[in-house]
């Protein structure tokens, strides 16, 4: 599977001996970019990818380009940021902009490639757990009016008949409601539909 990694630096050179570097790596496409601003002028037309970036550069600063991916889609990029020997506070700003990891110029390669395969492991789970919301949230709103409140009445603990006194339904109206929502959901009890129902987002965390 080929995967993409996006070197974003002002620094010809730098951004040479990082393309170097990686281009020696299998399935692993490398593309450069000069600025931040080019980046993100191009980042709705990208895959999802590891991306490189350097945090001190004319235009767009790497926050800038944080700021501008999390803005449009955060999870398409897990990024490293590039920074100056003795910049760790500037880099704790950057992972709290979004950014996963730092490393330090001038870097040792095979921390950097360490670095590269920690992000794109990153990049999978995130990939996998979007997908799982998506496929959640799609059996969710398969779900009737009626079948999405008896859920509800199910995720605040509420017992059948309590549920049914409260949508003014019989108890028996309820476990039919309930059956039906069950086989939509493709679930064999509540539990399984309690994360279905965590997953697509109609339980809060915490």
């Amino acid at each position: 599977m080929t995967r993409t990694i996006y070197l974003v630096d002002d620094d010809d050179a730098v951004r040479a001996s990082l393309h170097t570097l990686l281009s020696l790596q299998t399935n692993l496409v490398v593309r450069s970019f000069r600025s931040g601003d080019q980046f993100v002028a191009e980042v709705p037309d990208l895959d999802p990818g590891v991306l490189l970036l350097d945090f001190h550069m004319p235009g767009a600063s790497g926050l800038d380009v944080l700021q501008a991916i999390r803005d449009q889609d955060a999870k398409a990029f897990a990024t490293i940021i590039v920074t100056g020997e003795g910049n760790v506070g500037l880099a704790v700003q950057a992972m709290k902009a979004g950014a996963i990891d730092f490393i330090e110029k001038p870097y040792q390669a095979e921390l950097l490639l360490t670095a590269i395969e920690g992000a794109f492991a990153r990049l999978t789970e995130d990939s996998a757990a979007a997908a799982h919301m998506q496929q959640a949230a799609a059996k969710i709103a398969a779900l009737s009016p009626r079948e999405r409140d008896v859920l509800t009445g199910l995720i605040e603990g509420r017992a059948n008949k309590v549920i049914a006194h409260e949508l003014e339904i019989s108890p028996r109206t309820v476990e039919i409601y309930r059956a039906n929502l069950m086989t939509k959901l493709g679930v064999r009890n509540l539990p399984e539909a309690l994360r279905i129902a965590f997953a697509a987002g109609l339980i809060p965390p915490g």
